[in-house]
């Protein structure tokens, strides 16, 4: 049964990149995110994904990247739910933290793996508009826009450490 469910439908716009020199101003991030997120299907054409965020917890569905947006629906839905569901996965979960850092209007994600993918850390701006300009921070590195390699669904079948 959905209680106090909060749903959002939109098309997730996004960009992404490596992080330059291993350094970014932790300091300028608010709140710290730990994410443990896993992913129930294996289907190259959408992805069903659980995941907890520190105190809450999201069931969402992506369809298939068209250049550098997708659909996108989340749903919030209670933390014991979302534990049951991580067992149900097809992969081991992924483990993160995620620092949010405002720059120039827009919100850069930095996620730090841990685990089976740490040393990778990617950044993501996510845009209202595919052909809408950002400026990046002198900390963002090479663009990975496009490259399956770093989608987080990529990831937790082919880990980081496995890369090499």
């Amino acid at each position: 049964m959905w209680r106090d469910v909060v749903f959002s439908m939109n098309i997730e716009i996004e960009r992404k990149f490596l992080l330059k020199d291993g350094h970014f101003p932790k300091e300028k991030a608010g709140k710290i995110f730990d994410i443990k997120q896993g992913y129930l299907n294996n289907n190259p054409n959408r992805t069903i994904r659980v995941r907890i965020t520190n105190s809450h917890a999201y069931f969402c569905v992506k369809g298939r990247t068209n250049n550098i947006s997708k659909m996108e629906f989340e749903y919030e839905i209670p933390i014991d739910d979302a534990e049951k569901l991580l067992e149900l996965c097809v992969y081991p979960p992924i483990i993160k933290k995620r620092y949010k850092i405002p720059f120039e209007g827009h919100i850069f994600e930095v996620d730090v793996f841990e685990g089976v993918n740490k040393g990778l850390v990617v950044v993501e701006v996510e845009l209202r508009s595919e052909d809408e300009q950002v400026s990046l921070p002198d900390w963002v590195g090479k663009e990975v826009t496009g490259d399956p390699w770093y989608y987080n669904s990529h990831i937790a079948v082919c880990p980081y450490k496995d890369w090499k």
